[in-house]
């Protein structure tokens, strides 16, 4: 988004076709749109078979032109049976997208949170250039970290790797109120090859200090579930009969 935003009026819709310009140049390619349902939220509605814009009052003028820009080209790709670009999206929220951009998005796959085996593979890629202990299982590593994503595995990584430099940095100050204490010159700094390797316990702290961030039983959570079931692959595709009052 910011790379096709301006704060020229009109500057937006001619970054969004030479985005599409370049990708029909360049072709096969893919363009990606992280966060779509910010950038084309429920906005569109279907009239007569003509797309029309939805009055959105906190919305600006210049993007409401940006996102028609957007759909216009979007629909073009489709009219052109060699042309080789994928409009790939992701959104944590996709039940905030108009029902003209999901049908624009033929196949919806929910990346759920990883399980075990997939847990333990993140581990290892977070870790690939990291110095372990001979005592550090990831395999249980990744079954104690049961609901965490992989932002959240990060983080354990994160906070495990802080306590061998915690170890260095508090043995220094130790040192160093020794040597004033007993009137002695201050020691030398360690370096980074004098921090120790990474061992299970230090895990097992982080984990104690790390959580999850992401609930199975949240709102958000459900409502994807929900959302996944009625237009996600693989859902029943089955919607609740509507009720009728008299």
């Amino acid at each position: 988004m910011s790379s096709i935003t301006s704060k020229w009026f009109g500057e937006g819709e001619k970054y969004v076709k030479a985005v599409f310009s370049l990708a029909s140049k360049i072709a096969p390619s893919v363009i990606f749109v992280d966060e779509v349902c910010y950038f084309l939220p429920s906005s569109f509605i279907l009239c007569s078979c003509i797309l029309w814009r939805r009055e959105n009052p906190g919305e600006h003028e210049a993007m409401r032109k940006m996102k028609n820009e957007f759909m216009v080209n979007w629909d073009g790709l489709r009219t052109k049976d060699r042309e080789r670009v994928l409009v790939l999206a992701a959104t944590n929220r996709p039940f905030d997208l108009d029902e003209a951009v999901i049908r624009r998005l033929p196949r919806r796959l929910m990346v759920n949170l990883p399980d075990a085996p997939n847990r333990e593979k993140i581990l290892r890629v977070i870790l690939a250039k990291e110095e372990l202990s001979s005592n550090v299982d990831l395999e249980a590593i990744a079954n104690m970290t049961e609901g965490y994503s992989g932002s959240d595995l990060k983080n354990l990584c994160v906070t495990a790797a802080h306590c061998p430099i915690r170890e260095i940095l508090d043995k220094e100050k130790k040192e160093r109120a020794s040597a004033v204490a007993e009137d002695r010159p201050a020691p030398s700094l360690y370096s980074s090859a004098d921090i120790r390797s990474l061992k299970m316990d230090d895990f097992k702290y982080a984990h104690e200090q790390v959580c999850a961030s992401v609930s199975s039983e949240s709102t958000n959570m459900n409502e994807l579930l929900q959302w996944n079931e009625l237009y996600g692959e693989g859902g029943s595709r089955k919607k609740k009969p509507l009720s009728y009052f008299m």
